[in-house]
């Protein structure tokens, strides 16, 4: 019987990631330059997932090369660790919004959630998916 493969994040990252963290997420620009923005996030499995209106810079740096990292924590005075978790990026549709629901109501007030969701309703949100490949631990 073959072995499945161990998760990429184990059981601490797991509950060191359902903290509410911003996230710093890395894809590199067409120059070569990392791009690095903060950004909400939320844990679909083993994925991270940013919600992200279509034309941004990472959205076309994803769509150009899907490889990227995010850092999450690692601040000595608030953080007892931090994680660099790199891997490949996925940008996906987002046509019912429930996933970016569920992304803005891990930060934001339900209210506030759904008046981001109501002032977003004109624009094309989509979504990143990172899948890990590899997890570090930044401190």
């Amino acid at each position: 019987m073959a072995r499945l493969p161990a998760p990429v994040l184990h059981r601490t990252v797991r509950t060191f990631l359902s903290a509410l963290r911003i996230a710093h997420l890395a894809t590199i620009g067409k120059d070569g330059y990392p791009h690095i923005v903060p950004i909400y996030f939320m844990r679909d499995g083993d994925e991270l997932v940013f919600g992200s209106d279509n034309g941004e810079q990472k959205v076309r740096n994803a769509l150009r090369n899907p490889k990227g990292a995010v850092a999450i924590g690692g601040d000595p005075a608030m953080d007892g660790a931090g994680y660099m978790i790199q891997g490949d990026l996925k940008v996906e549709e987002n046509p019912d919004q429930l996933i970016l629901r569920k992304i803005l109501r891990r930060y934001q007030t339900k209210r506030e959630a759904e008046k981001l969701l109501a002032e977003w309703a004109d624009s094309e949100r989509i979504l990143i998916r990172l899948t890990p490949r590899k997890v570090i631990r930044v401190w």
